[in-house]
């Protein structure tokens, strides 16, 4: 029997997000939330977050990647450049990245530009990663069609062969992003779903801080 949604209800009551408490740098706000993520055994992978593009069929797709650094420039993650969000990046560099750790019933959505980092520094992470993954990003010729799981496998036996005790190279089309923020919003689930949302807004190198109605 199908369960009615509309009775689905909770009450948000583990924190609170009030102007005294908001540093005026957004990426200070972002490391003391991520930091206490993943400190949480509640929370499994802290810096898996959401990526939204929109290409130039303008219809927008969200799905979930790795965080895999950030710093005062931005956030880094790698992907194929030929994939459907490679393709639509390249298309429209624009793009929103979120993150949602319900335990800790916080949210951080950051819109930005995103530009590839240099084929160096993809290249040394690219190296840093478990054999089996640099294998897979090799064989795998994300978001194109294949014939069937049994091709895939089969394409990456073969590399494991040929590969044996050799470096494995990296991917023509592989590589990662740097998300340049252009806003922050924080949302802290309050009581009576009267939610805290803050949002800093980049403006002459400054950063606004306003409040948002729940």
């Amino acid at each position: 029997m199908n369960r009615d949604l509309k009775d689905y209800r909770k009450s948000y009551e583990k924190g609170m997000l009030l102007e005294k408490d908001i540093p005026n740098d957004p990426f200070i706000l972002f490391r003391s939330w991520f930091e206490t993520a993943d400190a949480s055994p509640e929370v499994d992978e802290a810096n898996a977050m959401s990526i939204s593009t929109v290409g130039k069929d303008m219809m927008p797709k969200t799905r979930i990647v790795l965080l895999k650094g950030y710093d005062l420039q931005g956030f880094y993650f790698y992907t194929n450049y030929s994939s459907e969000k490679g393709r639509a990046l390249e298309e429209n560099p624009q793009c929103c990245i979120s993150f949602f750790w319900p335990a800790l019933e916080k949210q951080i959505i950051i819109q930005g530009m995103a530009e590839k980092i240099s084929k160096e520094a993809s290249e040394a992470y690219f190296h840093s990663r478990p054999r089996g993954s640099q294998l897979g990003a090799l064989a795998s010729d994300q978001s194109s069609q294949i014939e069937s799981r049994t091709v895939l496998e089969e394409k990456l036996n073969k590399l494991e062969q040929d590969l044996e005790g050799k470096e494995i190279p990296l991917p023509q089309s592989w590589g990662g992003y740097i998300v340049k923020p252009r806003s922050f919003e924080f949302w802290q689930g309050r009581r009576s779903r009267l939610h805290d949302r803050i949002r800093f807004s980049l403006n002459a190198g400054n950063w606004n801080i306003e409040r948002l109605a729940p």
